[in-house]
């Protein structure tokens, strides 16, 4: 098995297709340290060069892990994590502002235990801070050699491009990258969100390959869903099988066990493979929690998808359609959406001297 290498956008930067996802590391998914830090060195010692990770993962935890891990592997590895969500939920801990940026990208650093980070990312967008505020400190954090670049994640294809050209009109930095959700069963952002990226170049590294758990073949039509542990447990109406809701997925998943039998991979495999056949994506973000799901993911990176398959995966669920996130927006709910206010006229000057009660994205 040989790792393939990719072009990140416009920032001459060589990325392995493949990026290690840690988000599964620490007291949210695999407590040990140890095993965390060996499952690191074996994704590294694989040809993978591209970790990813954020500051909210497991509240710090997995950026600590990784700052362990990358000691005498620093120079090797390009190094991305996230900033946006508070840790602590206390006001101003959290958001897009310069205020927290600054504070976060130095907590950052502290747990990574390095000098730098080459792709900072703004975990989602925040509709409280002038996007010129969080390009300017961005901006900053570059020159002052604390980040080498920075992008996005889970941003609208009309946020993103709004972004640029607020860039272009001030004199600053521009997100080089996107980081959105991607898999067979969520397939919306091939609408805009991808186009968009092909056409300012901008690097593309997706998450949620087997959608959730949905495509990891364990959630099959007649097999009994376990509520108690897992992806299951955290959000139970996502796989029971008794909300019309995911009727669409259990069918999807069917048809795809059976074509991954006809190809000879397994469905994650398959599914692993899916998003790197797009021209608009540069790596796919693979998130084990333990060694045996690092193995098997790597086991697929040979696989490349021919037209007679994606089109079969056409029809099982055709381009654009998502089935997964489809009540949430890509995993975020835009306050335009989750906020009432924000969507309704005010019908009397008391309503409008009422102040709209705060809400906490998740």
């Amino acid at each position: 098995m040989t790792m393939n290498y990719r072009v990140l956008g416009a920032t001459g930067i060589e990325v392995s297709t493949y990026a290690l996802g840690t988000m599964m590391f620490g007291a949210i998914g695999n407590p040990d340290h140890a095993d965390s830090e060996r499952i690191i060195h074996a994704a590294l010692d694989a040809g993978i060069n591209f970790v990813d990770t954020a500051d909210m993962y497991s509240t710090g935890e997995s950026e600590e892990i990784v700052g362990k891990a990358l000691k005498g592997r620093r120079d090797d590895v390009v190094l991305a994590t996230k900033v946006h969500f508070s840790l602590d939920g206390e006001r101003n801990h959290g958001g897009n502002s310069r205020r927290y940026i600054t504070r976060a990208v130095e907590d950052s650093l502290r747990r990574l235990q390095t000098d730098w980070i080459d792709l900072y990312q703004i975990h989602r967008p925040d509709p409280k801070t002038d996007i010129e505020e969080t390009l300017g400190v961005l901006t900053d954090l570059v020159r002052a050699g604390k980040i080498r670049t920075f992008g996005s994640s889970t941003f609208p294809a009309e946020q993103t491009v709004e972004a640029w050209h607020v860039a272009d009109r001030h004199g600053l930095m521009k997100f080089r990258t996107e980081q959105p959700p991607y898999s067979i069963l969520a397939r919306e952002i091939e609408r805009s969100v991808l186009p968009t990226a092909q056409r300012l170049n901008m690097g593309v590294l997706t998450w949620s390959p087997l959608a959730w758990g949905f495509l990891s073949g364990k959630y099959r039509r007649g097999t009994e869903v376990d509520f108690t542990v897992g992806r299951a447990a955290l959000r139970a109406d996502r796989f029971d099988p008794s909300l019309p809701a995911n009727a669409a997925k259990y069918d999807a998943v069917e048809a795809l066990v059976k074509l991954a039998d006809e190809l000879g991979v397994s469905l994650p495999q398959l599914a692993t493979a899916f998003p790197l056949a797009h021209p608009a994506v540069t790596s796919v973000i693979i998130g084990p929690r333990t060694m045996e799901q690092l193995e098997s993911s790597l086991a697929g990176q040979d696989l490349a998808l021919d037209d007679a398959t994606l089109d079969r995966i056409d029809e099982i669920v055709p381009p654009g359609t998502d089935l997964v996130w489809v009540r949430e927006g890509g995993g975020w709910l835009p306050p335009a959406l989750s906020t009432p206010g924000l969507r309704r006229r005010l019908i009397d000057d008391r309503a409008a001297a009422t102040p709209a009660a705060e809400t906490t994205e998740e």
